[in-house]
């Protein structure tokens, strides 16, 4: 049995939330044209089962507690999803940032380095994951760390 183009569809969105980048990507190899795919998806939008913004909420949901606000504006950039969304979600993580590479860190080292090496090893591990700089070295040099 061959599903149609909006039986996938509702497939996908089914499982998670997606962009509608990411759809039409997902359903280029069974369409027959790309107005078919647009046709689809304006209907999905229209029906509201496909939602700009209930995928950004659900990607934050998803990340924010293992990345930063650059890496995901950056994933959120990839699909892209409408400025004011994408504006609205990674200014919610900003204002958290601190908070989340801080528990990041913790369950990763759970101690303020010692040598410079180790320092290097914490900052590249945060960096790596998104978090801004002025963040990444309020972390690294124990602020908010509680020993117990």
């Amino acid at each position: 049995m061959q599903l149609s183009l909006k039986g996938r569809a509702l497939k996908y969105l089914a499982a998670r939330e997606h962009s509608r980048v990411e759809l039409m990507r997902k359903l280029a190899a069974h369409a027959e044209s790309p107005e078919q795919i647009e046709a689809v998806l304006d209907e999905l939008e229209a029906k509201g089962l496909l939602s700009a913004q209930r995928f950004a909420e659900s990607m934050l949901h998803r990340k924010a507690a293992r990345y930063g606000a650059a890496r995901i504006q950056a994933e959120l950039a990839q699909h892209q999803l409408p400025p004011d969304i994408a504006r609205e979600a990674t200014q919610a993580l900003r204002d958290t940032e601190f908070e989340r590479a801080h528990a990041l860190w913790a369950r990763r080292y759970g101690e303020i380095p010692e040598t410079p090496e180790e320092k290097a090893r914490q900052m590249r591990f945060l960096a790596g994951r998104g978090f801004s700089g002025e963040v990444i070295r309020r972390v690294v040099r124990g602020e908010g760390f509680t020993q117990s």
